[in-house]
């Protein structure tokens, strides 16, 4: 089993090796993650071990992302000095494949790097190891579900439209939609080989984020012991997708500018100018525009990157996706857990249905991975799996309702107009249960009509 460490503490590096080379497992050292990808560009690892302290000064999801990029499908490891359970179970989510907090007994390593073997001899049969490489990288591609709505459809048209073209790309929408999963979407047309860094703008101060974005020199600054590479650099012929890009600082968002502008860079504490040719994807949960007359974001900034926008729409207004999502999550978390957890039964479903899901898919992810851990092994999810604010709610009374609907129910389906049916969709916020309510009609008639009439 090879084994790629990345570390800048020796003694603790060297202590690992030899631990794991008593094991049976080839070993290689590096520094920084900027030499990791070097020695990843041309040799495969089974596993690759991160134990940066920066780890717990940075973004670790970024660091998690750097690696994935590189690693081949390699099983990432983390080792810490401290991190929080919160955040190590959001690394979890990303891909990260286990986390471990120092002090710990080192049998659990070699027991975990074990099982990565295991499960990589089980997936990958001796007849096709040659074809390994490959393997990994499909194996770790993201999961994306396609929603069938209207609103999903006009999405993926503009997703098909803009995704082959080097245009800038500003994607809206609520916390927890998935506009990341998007930018991969639009991004995946340039090709499975072109580079894709993620940076999140929410967690960088100014300082970092010039550090993050343009890299810097050894001993630009205090703290700065070997040269950074960027993610600019990182993306060059590739896509740099910037989430949450209004939180930017305002100065960074001037040097942002210029690079985008110029297409060079140059690192902190540099002189040599260095070209990149970088497309950018950036994603915001509130309009720029709005930004841009509070004075929180450049107008030239703004008017660079509006080359074209996608609006990722709210799980509440794809009511007809959610169980497709469901269904995902359920199987992804079935694997997860080694467990056969079914379907959510009736009144479940119906309960998820009919809540209104401030957190999107995020948040839909999170409530059927808990009801999955909850559930007991080969029976399906019910009502006592669900945290009780599914369960028990309520909808929030409408303060206006509109006079077009107000005799609707006294009309014939057959006798509905098309005016009334977008009226109904409007005021219910595009919840389709509560239009049909509103309509005096069932559920089912009114997707008759939507496909009929095309809405």
């Amino acid at each position: 089993m090879k084994v790629l460490m990345i570390g800048n503490d020796h003694n603790y590096i060297g202590f690992l090796g030899k631990k794991l080379k008593e094991s049976d497992m080839f070993t290689q050292e590096c520094q920084s993650l900027e030499d990791a990808a070097l020695i990843l560009d041309s040799t495969m690892f089974d596993a690759v071990i991160c134990c940066l302290p920066l780890l717990n000064k940075s973004c670790p999801l970024q660091i998690v992302a750097q690696l994935q990029q590189s690693a081949g499908g390699a099983a990432i490891i983390v080792i810490s000095d401290h991190i929080q359970l919160h955040t190590a179970m959001e690394l979890m989510r990303e891909g990260l494949y286990s986390c471990f907090n120092r002090p710990f007994p080192l049998e659990q390593l070699t027991q975990t790097l074990l099982q990565v073997k295991d499960q990589q001899d089980t997936v990958q049969p001796e007849p096709i190891k040659e074809k390994r490489e490959k393997d990994r990288i499909v194996l770790t591609q993201h999961s994306y579900v396609k929603g069938l709505s209207a609103v999903a459809q006009q999405m993926y048209h503009q997703i098909d439209l803009v995704g082959p073209t080097s245009f800038s790309v500003i994607v809206y929408g609520e916390t927890g939609t998935g506009k990341e999963s998007v930018a991969r979407e639009v991004a995946r047309s340039q090709g499975e080989a072109a580079p894709y860094i993620a940076v999140d703008c929410g967690c960088l101060s100014k300082e970092l984020a010039l550090s993050e974005l343009f890299g810097h020199e050894k001993g630009s600054f205090t703290g700065a012991v070997a040269r950074k590479t960027g993610a600019f650099e990182l993306a060059h012929n590739g896509t740099l997708f910037l989430d949450e890009i209004g939180n930017l600082d305002y100065e960074v968002q001037g040097f942002l500018l210029r690079a985008i502008q110029e297409r060079k860079i140059h690192r902190l504490g540099g002189t040599e100018d260095i070209p990149v040719h970088t497309r950018i994807i950036v994603a915001s949960n509130e309009h720029l525009s709005a930004a841009v007359k509070n004075g929180k974001f450049r107008e030239d900034l703004y008017h660079r990157l509006n080359e074209f926008e996608i609006v990722v729409p709210a799980l509440r207004n794809r009511q007809e996706d959610l169980p497709l999502f469901i269904e995902q999550f359920l199987a992804d978390t079935n694997v997860e857990l080694d467990k056969h957890v079914q379907a959510p039964e009736a009144p479940a479903l119906e309960a998820l249905l009919h809540y209104h899901w401030p957190g999107n898919i995020r948040e839909l992810k999170n409530i059927i991975r808990r009801a999955c851990l909850l559930c007991p092994d080969h029976t399906a999810i019910n009502l006592n799996c669900l945290p009780d604010e599914i369960v028990h709610y309520e909808d929030e009374p409408w303060e206006e309702q509109s006079a077009a609907i107000s005799s609707l129910k006294y009309k014939k389906p057959r006798d509905i107009t098309l005016k009334e049916i977008e009226e109904a969709l409007r005021i219910s916020n595009y919840n389709k249960s509560k239009a049909a309510n509103y309509l005096g009609i069932d559920r089912k008639t009114l997707y008759n009509r939507l496909k009929t009439e095309k809405i």
